[in-house]
């Protein structure tokens, strides 16, 4: 065979690998199915380590389990190695990273749109669900734009510069007992919000926009009195978002996983990753059954710095020490379940969540 013919079967065999490459992608990007509804759970603090503490203390019941796409997400904010909330939450809600201490404003202070926002213009239903008041850090970073996170009375008036449809969370003093003397719980009924301070207040059939503030601060830990608040929410937030037939954005956050471990106290953070994991269950019973809803459960960051140094997965004991009273910059896991849900194995960065479900919802 001369050198010539094997140049041309060369070239032949590229040529027919790169049409079956081409094809192959293709075709699977025809075969993925795209979800009418995006859920994100955001166990803010919550490592590895508290992940499997969970798992230790809850056994063969833990709902992490049954999600068959998992993958590792990098945490770096725009200006510092090591994230806070406000900045984490910016880079799931609009795909950029930010520095520490901003909400949903780009480095230069300038207004980023969050995909709850996006959402909203499309005609889906929206909703935020805390177990912080519902101004705090993560759930603001979806709603709020602001130079400082810590400015909550003004993050209270950014839910009126939406049409969010219910947010479920504490921080009624950021509404009502202000500085500015604003009564906006009166802003917000105008705006058509039934206004509640108890979850067994709501008769769910009747509530079209809702705005459940359910303490005046953030909302106690689960033993502290709080009990099943955040399993019962998400569901509640469910029924509620599930009328619109064009489908919903719902960001629900653990997040006291991350108080937990700034007081670098295991049990505490072992009851609220468990509680957690609770809502994570209700949301999977509604997804699993609608068969139109990608799932998708992360973290901001992690915090303390736990390390597992003994336990028992047949009795639930679990110890560990901590080496920080702050966040860390270890990597944080993902995982996901539903249409879509292929997309979020691997190494990612945390923006990449966002332009994934951007991708998918077709904005």
């Amino acid at each position: 065979m001369t050198s010539r013919k094997i140049l041309i079967y060369f070239l032949l065999a590229v040529s027919f690998a790169s049409i079956t490459a081409e094809s192959f992608s293709q075709s699977r990007k025809q075969k993925m199915r795209k979800p009418k509804n995006i859920i994100l759970m955001i166990g803010d603090g919550m490592g590895l380590s508290q992940v499997y503490t969970g798992y230790t203390a809850k056994g063969s019941t833990f709902n992490m389990l049954r999600f068959p796409v998992t993958g590792l997400v990098k945490t770096n904010s725009a200006d510092n190695y090591i994230t806070d909330s406000g900045a984490g939450a910016t880079a799931y809600a609009t795909g950029q990273k930010t520095n520490n201490g901003y909400i949903s404003v780009d480095p230069a202070g300038q207004k980023l749109e969050t995909i709850l926002e996006c959402a909203e213009k499309h005609g889906l239903s929206t909703g935020l669900v805390a177990t912080s008041a519902i101004t705090h850090a993560t759930p603001a970073g979806f709603i709020a734009h602001t130079s400082n996170r810590g400015n909550m009375e003004d993050i209270a008036r950014d839910f009126l510069n939406t049409d969010i449809d219910l947010f479920i969370g504490g921080g009624y003093d950021n509404f009502r007992t202000r500085k500015d003397s604003l009564n906006l719980i009166d802003s917000l009924l105008k705006h058509g919000y039934f206004v509640a301070r108890d979850l067994g207040d709501i008769d769910y059939p009747t509530v079209s926009k809702l705005a459940a503030l359910l303490a005046p601060g953030h909302m106690p830990r689960v033993s502290a009195g709080r009990a099943d608040m955040l399993p019962r929410s998400s569901e509640l937030a469910l029924k509620i978002l599930k009328r619109n037939k064009k489908g919903f954005f719902l960001m629900i956050e653990g997040s006291q996983i991350d108080w937990g471990g700034h007081d670098n106290n295991l049990d505490y953070v072992k009851e609220e990753v468990i509680d957690f994991d609770d809502a994570i269950g209700k949301v999977l019973e509604f997804a699993l059954k609608d068969k139109e809803t990608l799932v998708i459960v992360t973290a901001d960051h992690e915090t303390g710095g736990l390390a597992l140094t003994g336990g028992d997965l047949k009795t639930g004991q679990v110890s560990g020490k901590f080496v920080y009273t702050d966040h860390t910059g270890v990597m944080v896991p993902v995982f996901a379940i539903g249409p879509g849900s292929e997309l979020f194995s691997g190494f990612m960065e945390n923006t990449d969540i966002y332009k994934k479900c951007m991708s998918l919802f077709g904005f």
